[in-house]
């Protein structure tokens, strides 16, 4: 279904939910807003209720922890801070919410404002012309992570980047394949082979990086830097063994953050040119916004937090396009769920598209671009119902990125209204799909008109 329904473009609508997931599409019709399916010889229940989504991600009970990773996807995440569950998860998480609290992101504007200043300056040889925004956004939330997280330039990272790119897309195209248990040990498939290269490849470069700033730790007397690389080094050294965490874990968790952390923001901030290309009136009103709050200098960390029409433009950008379409967990132990009786080791799928995309939570015009839904803030857009709105999950897992990710894209997309209009370029051909993340697959091209 998948297969067909992805195979080819589509007219330009955002109407997208019954082609990235046609699967849950039609079954929520034929079996009800939850249904239980197998994959090879394993039980998943798909859940597409909100409130049900809403108990299983508040977790209070601790019978929903993360559903275990296999194969390709254990290669690809490995044990991070959004695979882990219990004392692993809460070492990191604590971390985590250091490095990208307020304070912290405040800190991070200038790097971003710069990196951002240095794609303008390629733009410039685009003006009045056809440009890949989506290629850019890849360049420029390189950067941003390897300058903010990591402390590195964009070539440095780029070799990383480079390869969980490859190993994204080789899980992509094996998740839903199904081996047959003991074969799958004896005999490698071609991509089998390939993945374990990588993931080798991908160990040994970020050890590289990490030697490099343990060397710079020798020579400055225990400053390993503030960012999210020198803490994670440091707390792989604390002396505490309680507290530290393995190098397999830091190694991990800088993958996930090179991989995760940079195709959400590349995505949102293709989405969103995408949708203020096709719909002027928005692109005019946040760009009276941004001039009026800052002119024609670098967005602030205050005035960022001001942009309200930008705000709303990225809510609904999050709504229609969500990078991230599912989340899962699983089954810890028998438990009750609404009226269901849930036996332990089963996995629960559920659907942001389907929630984000439903008529009965938004109304007819679903699938309109209308960003004044969210004009009283995102409470009274979903009427109090925290899961129909959850673009970075919910609950105490929801992602530690969320503040980094939408001040990325408020930062961007300031400074290319400062400068530029844009229209859709009519090689523009629509084609969403899932690359693990909701992704344009031929690019976003619109052309340039400096201001």
């Amino acid at each position: 279904m998948r297969s067909q329904s992805m195979g080819k473009p589509m007219e330009v609508s955002h109407d997208i939910f019954p082609r990235i997931q046609p699967h849950i599409y039609s079954w929520t019709k034929i079996y009800g807003m939850n249904f239980l399916n197998w994959h090879g010889s394993e039980a998943q229940l798909f859940v597409t209720e909100s409130e049900l989504i809403k108990e299983i991600l508040n977790n209070r009970e601790g019978a929903y922890p993360k559903m275990d990773m296999e194969g390709y996807a254990k290669k690809l995440l490995g044990e991070a801070l959004i695979t882990n569950e219990g004392e692993k998860w809460a070492k990191i998480r604590k971390l985590a919410n250091h490095t990208f609290h307020a304070e912290s992101l405040k800190s991070m504007v200038p790097a971003m404002g710069a990196s951002v200043e240095m794609m303008l300056e390629r733009w410039k040889h685009y003006e009045g012309k056809e440009i890949d925004v989506f290629k850019e956004f890849g360049v420029l939330t390189t950067e941003v992570i390897s300058r903010t997280a990591f402390g590195s330039c964009y070539l440095e990272g780029k070799h990383i980047f480079e390869m969980v790119a490859k190993l994204t897309s080789i899980t992509v195209k094996n998740i839903y394949n199904i081996r047959f248990p003991g074969i799958s040990q004896l005999l490698k498939t071609g991509d089998e082979i390939e993945a374990e290269k990588l993931e080798e490849g991908i160990k040994n470069s970020i050890m590289e990086l990490v030697k490099r700033r343990e060397k710079l730790k020798n020579r400055e007397a225990d400053n390993l830097g503030s960012e999210y690389l020198g803490q994670l080094v440091k707390i792989a050294n604390e002396p505490d063994k309680n507290k530290r965490i393995t190098l397999e874990q830091m190694v991990d968790e800088i993958k996930t953050l090179y991989g995760a952390g940079h195709l959400t923001t590349t995505n949102l901030l293709s989405w969103s040119i995408l949708l203020l290309a096709i719909h002027t009136d928005w692109q005019e009103k946040a760009r009276k916004e941004v001039l009026e709050l800052f002119g024609e200098k670098n967005p602030s960390s205050d005035g960022i937090a001001r942009l309200k029409n930008m705000n709303m433009i990225i809510n609904e950008s999050l709504r229609l396009y969500p990078p991230v379409i599912t989340l899962t967990r699983k089954v810890q132990r028998e438990v009750k769920l609404g009226n269901l009786l849930l036996p332990a080791n089963i996995n629960i799928f559920m659907s942001i598209l389907a929630l984000h995309h439903s008529p009965q939570i938004w109304g007819e015009d679903v699938h309109l671009f209308k960003p004044e839904r969210f004009a009283g803030g995102v409470a009274k857009a979903t009427n109090n119902n925290a899961a129909a709105f959850f673009p970075f999950g919910l609950g105490p897992r929801t992602c530690v990125g969320l503040n980094f990710t939408t001040n990325e894209a408020k930062i961007a997309l300031s400074m290319i209204l400062q400068r530029y209009k844009f229209k859709l370029s009519p090689n523009y051909v629509h084609y969403p799909a899932d690359i693990f993340i909701l992704t344009p697959k031929n690019g976003v091209q619109v052309i340039l008109q400096p201001i």
